[in-house]
């Protein structure tokens, strides 16, 4: 398990709610990555690059993290486990006409009722999944 650090937890806040006040503000777009992801490769709009330009400082912060991590973040999980969460966190977001991002972080942030009835639902969901998966099966480390 990793250590939590409240200064990471300020650092990673603060960088995901400038990102997303930096786009609504240059650019007039909410910062919902799956809508995101949707419009550049799912229904492909006419102004890709902005899309593809923050989908990959995700993806290079990402990877630039794990460049400089002291252990990987994943230890104990195997990768089919990895990639049937993703699968599932694909179809939920789907199902909630959007992710964490756009409901969470930008939905609470215009009092959306839609975001904080699905904000609840990917958090209780989240922490019973993780139960599940520790403390019934013991799949996690």
């Amino acid at each position: 398990m990793t250590s939590f650090t409240a200064l990471h937890a300020l650092i990673g806040g603060l960088l995901i709610g400038s990102s997303a006040v930096l786009l609504l503000w240059l650019n007039g777009r909410i910062a919902g990555v799956t809508g995101m992801l949707t419009g550049l490769l799912v229904k492909p709009s006419n102004s890709p690059l902005w899309r593809l330009l923050f989908l990959l400082g995700l993806v290079g912060g990402c990877a630039l993290y794990g460049l400089f991590a002291p252990t990987p973040q994943r230890q104990g999980f195997s990768p089919l486990l990895l990639i049937a969460a993703g699968l599932l966190t694909g179809y939920g977001t789907a199902q909630a006409n959007g992710c964490t991002s756009g409901h969470g972080v930008c939905g609470l942030a215009r009092l959306s009722l839609r975001s904080l009835v699905a904000t609840a639902t990917f958090l209780g969901l989240a922490i019973a999944t993780t139960f599940v998966l520790r403390h019934l099966l013991g799949l996690a480390p």
